[in-house]
């Protein structure tokens, strides 16, 4: 069977700091990782630049009775909530007779799922402070690009010297198209020919709430 580019996440994360060494040394380096999948990539990218590492808690707002469709996506720093629709998916839905009233219901059970990890994930720690300082903004792959674009536009509001996307695999266009919100774009293989983020790694099980919180103590304990 054909090796995938990636054993697991941290794996790709090694392979995606090797391609960030430029921003080694940036000013106020922030690695920012998009939970749960990116945290164990943002750990290596940190660990290898020597960044500050945290996490910008984002959800996928899904089509009822297909989650996994994103009709859109929110991202929290501190109290800011950004909000972004999927405009294809949500053209679609209103052909389909779809009341487009029950994007926000679906956003609101979603903004109540984002409140309970930021408060599991931080555990009481405050948000970090992102003006002026170089972020890189890492998930373990790129889809529909929903939710990094939601996490851009929440991050931009915080007036940042530079935003960086930084993933280790990208579907279809998501990455010419990340390039036009965010200042530079970091992309180890753009996979064109893939239908799924998991498809570019040989393990790629769920990543758990606990295993998020072990990464962020680690990182949080040694600055």
């Amino acid at each position: 069977m054909k090796r995938m580019p990636y054993a697991d996440r941290r794996d790709a994360g090694r392979v995606l700091a090797g391609l960030l060494q430029d921003y080694a040394g940036a000013p106020g380096l922030l690695v920012l990782a998009l939970p749960r999948g990116g945290v164990p990539v943002a750990g290596e990218v940190a660990r290898v630049l020597g960044g500050d590492l945290d996490i910008l808690v984002v959800r996928k707002i899904g089509v009822p009775d297909q989650p996994e469709v994103a009709m859109g996506a929110m991202a929290a720093v501190a109290d800011a909530i950004e909000t972004v629709q999927n405009d294809d998916v949500m053209r679609q839905l209103r052909m389909l007779g779809w009341d487009a009233a029950g994007f926000g219901e679906v956003a609101a059970r979603e903004e109540i799922e984002m409140r309970r990890r930021q408060q599991a994930y931080r555990a009481g720690r405050p948000a970090p402070h992102l003006e002026g300082r170089t972020v890189i903004l890492v998930d373990d792959g790129l889809a529909t690009g929903a939710t990094m674009r939601a996490a851009v536009l929440a991050v931009r509001r915080h007036h940042p010297l530079r935003i960086i996307v930084a993933v280790p695999v990208a579907l279809g266009d998501t990455e010419s198209e990340m390039r036009q919100l965010a200042d530079d774009v970091v992309c180890a293989w753009s996979a064109t020919r893939l239908h799924a983020v998991g498809q570019a790694y040989e393990v790629f099980d769920q990543t758990t709430d606990d295993e998020v919180r072990a990464i962020l103590d680690v990182a949080w304990t040694e600055r």
